[in-house]
């Protein structure tokens, strides 16, 4: 008998003091089958369906005698209905179990649970295929009842699916059963778990389960440790384990057991593969840890990684006690070159990430284990202090320049496409599976706060019933004369104690709040749940069937609806779309608005501790930025535009490759013939050399006359010198016409030669040029020198 088994017989036993058992086991014979019995169940083939021809007081009858009347008895205590079809099916189950035992050669109280459920067959398919035609579905609960009374059959795990209320209305009277489902389905009612047919009969199933189990159909009988052991029984199975919580919880609620423990609390398993002595201090440092429970399993995890490194690598180290500044140097350089799936003991991970490198802050994250648990072993005495664990095990420069701040927003046009989503939702974007659990009252709350709150998962599945006020009247705002904020402008949001912080209130969009009061109307009521970061018990907003909402449903669920609905990919250039990334989304919209928040005021809303951490939720938006780049005239200030005027006819009659000009550098005053304009050192002012033509001269006025010019215009970068000469006006200039007084000219005279007069007037293309804005111009790259 397993361990299970043990604690139901224990169970079992107490349960019978209270309740009566409807058949007394003790007088009956249950010796193994006999030859003559055998022999007897033979002669008697089909006819122990005791249907004509039944002769109660034949020899082949009376010799059976002692397999029969348990039967008959069994079939006399149940709660048969007064129907022929119902006696009939009572009677044939009893003839099956006799032709079995004939088939068999032995007797039914010899039968194990396997036996039981080959006859009864694995579903109702199978069962009306091993047998004539005149057995059909109605006899199949009554050999399951029959297999309970008289030799404690509880596999039904066995039997596929099955109508287990029947069976237990059959043994246990219908009467009996039904006033303890009303008690329990009120208490769920209440709490909303009838929300669907389909949930509604898993309910009844289980709760039917659990009274067969318990052999007592007394509310009373059931007791905390037979419902907190029943999660094991294999005749529950996985898909009984969630609404066997809800009957804890309605049992507990009753006042006949003790609520039961959270769903996945965790319960620690054996670790495998690590040092039994590191793992000792490990536990004993759990123990003693007054970190949360969460960071502590965490470390634990991480620790039981360490214990099997030392294991494979390091076999000489036993404790924290064996570590050295040699042991630290080693484990930060196997932290930094660990792959995933190293050193763990149950792989969740998709198998194509195995063998990939760690990311900065998983290897980060194993260090802290390591310092945080030697740290406190010499704190407390428990090691010699040998070495400072935050300087041995610190995190390498390396590592740390890779893990930045964590938020990262979202492009404002998913943002608005997210929205929109959510401010539409209906209940068919909601999958089946997903939200089937859930009102949409309530998926529409918790996916407004969502978008509207700007607060971390954790603060919206903390947040209490009634944590949303209004402004009923216009209000003065203090220390600005004059302004008022209309009533019902905003609503205010009582947030919880936080991460950073305790409990404060903040404004948020009317649109949030007529959602959670769309909630808290439909809201069904709910038992006090504990907080388990304040200790205090209180009325969860986002509770339902008496759990409160986790904080994993946005990431899991709301999420993917709104960018399916929203059409949306559920990651970016950033990476996945995470309930975080609205916070700092909401945040840069805020600092970035047209009448933006300041820092401080950025500060109070998103509840943060320090100015600091504000910071890197305020971000500039890309818009703003893209405007101050464009204010500061990058290129502008690097490039000018020149008005070059391009002879078609020199081009188009060959003249210019024989040297005739045919483009011609407006510089204002004249034109410029040189091809290579852009290379000239003299293009800052002009020396008028032998490419100058004067505008008023005739050579320029014949140009100017011509038909078939092409206007164009062309980017000239400026030099170091000439940019100088534009930001620091005519002194630069001045210079910058001395130091070229010298310099040759493409004609080959230098502009002293020339007789350039020292006040030489810039070009006009080296200001801001209205004519470079002129759109109806085409552009035109600098010629390129030929060959």
């Amino acid at each position: 008998m397993n361990r299970a088994a043990a604690t139901f017989a224990a169970v079992a036993d107490t349960a019978r003091s209270t309740w009566t058992w409807p058949i007394d086991l003790e007088p009956y014979n249950r010796s193994p089958l006999t030859s003559a019995e055998a022999e007897a169940l033979r002669s008697l083939g089909w006819d122990v369906r005791r249907q004509r021809g039944y002769q109660r007081e034949s020899i082949a009858w009376r010799r059976i005698g002692r397999l029969l009347r348990p039967l008959d008895d069994a079939r006399d205590v149940l709660d048969v209905p007064d129907e022929r079809l119902h006696r009939r099916s009572a009677d044939d189950g009893i003839g099956l179990i006799l032709w079995t035992c004939a088939r068999t050669e032995t007797a039914f109280w010899e039968w194990t649970p396997q036996a039981w459920a080959e006859l009864i067959g694995a579903d109702a398919k199978a069962f009306t295929r091993l047998w004539p035609g005149w057995i059909d579905g109605t006899t199949r609960p009554y050999l399951a009842a029959y297999a309970y009374l008289l030799t404690g059959f509880t596999d039904f795990h066995l039997l596929g699916k099955f109508k287990r209320l029947s069976v237990a209305g059959r043994v246990f009277g219908r009467s009996a059963v039904d006033s303890t489902l009303r008690q329990i389905m009120a208490v769920l009612d209440g709490w909303g778990y009838q929300t669907a047919r389909r949930d509604c009969d898993k309910l009844h199933t289980t709760i039917a389960q659990t009274l067969l189990v318990n052999r007592s159909p007394r509310l009373e009988d059931l007791s905390t440790e037979m419902l907190t052991s029943l999660r094991d029984h294999p005749a529950i199975g996985r898909w009984g384990r969630s609404p066997l919580y809800g009957v804890h919880r309605a049992v507990a609620a009753l006042g006949h057991a003790d609520a039961p423990p959270r769903p996945n609390g965790g319960r620690p398993h054996e670790i495998e593969g690590a040092c039994p002595e590191w793992m000792r201090w490990v536990d004993k440092w759990q123990a003693t840890s007054t970190l949360t429970s969460r960071v502590r399993q965490n470390y634990h995890g991480q620790l039981a990684k360490v214990g099997r490194w030392l294991a494979a690598e390091q076999p000489e180290i036993t404790g924290p006690a064996d570590w050295t500044r040699a042991t630290c140097a080693t484990w930060v350089a196997r932290v930094d070159r660990m792959t995933i799936g190293e050193f763990i003991q149950r792989s969740v991970i998709v198998e194509d990430r195995l063998g990939e490198p760690l990311s900065p802050r998983s290897k980060a994250s194993n260090l802290n284990a390591v310092r945080t648990f030697l740290r406190d072993c010499q704190e407390w005495e428990w090691i010699p202090r040998r070495f400072d664990p935050a300087i041995a095990l610190s995190t390498p420069r390396s590592i740390k320049a890779l893990i930045g701040p964590k938020p990262r927003v979202i492009a404002d046009d998913v943002w608005a496409k997210l929205l929109w989503a959510g401010l539409n939702l209906e209940p068919a974007d909601v999958p089946p599976r997903s939200g089937q659990a859930y009102p949409i009252e309530l998926i529409r709350a918790i996916t407004l706060t969502w978008l509207f709150s700007g607060q971390r998962s954790d603060e919206i599945a903390r947040l209490r019933v009634g944590c949303v006020r209004w402004q009923r009247e216009d209000v003065a705002v203090p220390g600005r004369p004059g302004d008022v904020l209309a009533k019902d402008a905003v609503c205010l949001l009582d947030v919880p104690t936080h991460k950073t912080g305790t409990a404060f209130t903040k404004p948020v969009d009317p649109i949030l709040g007529r959602a959670v009061e769309a909630w808290q109307a439909v809201r069904p009521v709910q038992p006090q749940m504990l907080d388990r970061k304040t200790a205090e018990r209180v009325d969860f907003l986002f509770a339902h069937r008496a759990r409160p909402v986790a904080k994993a449903y946005i990431n899991l669920t709301v999420i993917p609806v709104l960018c399916r609905k929203a059409g949306v990919p559920t990651t970016d250039v950033l990476g996945q779309i995470t309930s975080h990334r609205a916070r700092s989304t909401i945040a840069t919209q805020l600092y970035n608005a047209k009448e933006p928040m300041t820092l401080f005021e950025l500060q109070a809303w998103l509840g943060h501790r320090s100015p600091e951490t504000t910071q890197h939720y305020a971000k500039i938006a890309p818009t703003t930025l893209a405007k101050a780049y464009g204010d500061a005239g990058y290129f502008a200030r690097n490039v000018r535009t020149v008005e070059v005027l391009i002879d078609r006819d020199a081009v188009a009659s060959g003249a210019a490759a024989s040297g005739e000009p045919w483009q011609h550098y407006d510089l204002g005053h004249g034109y410029c013939t040189y091809t290579f304009f852009e290379q000239c050192p003299h293009r800052m002012a002009c020396a008028r050399c032998d490419f100058y033509t004067p505008k008023g001269s005739s050579k320029g006025q014949l140009l100017e006359a011509k038909e078939n010019l092409q206007k164009m215009l062309v980017g000239i970068p400026l030099t170091d010198d000439e940019r100088t000469a534009v930001d620091d006006g005519q002194a630069a200039l001045d210079h910058l016409l001395e130091r070229l007084a010298d310099v040759p000219t493409p004609a080959g005279l230098t502009p002293r030669e020339l007789g350039l007069p020292p006040g030489a007037i810039p070009l006009p293309f080296l200001e801001t040029d209205a004519r470079a804005q002129d759109s109806t111009r085409q552009p035109c790259c600098p010629p390129k020198p030929l060959g």
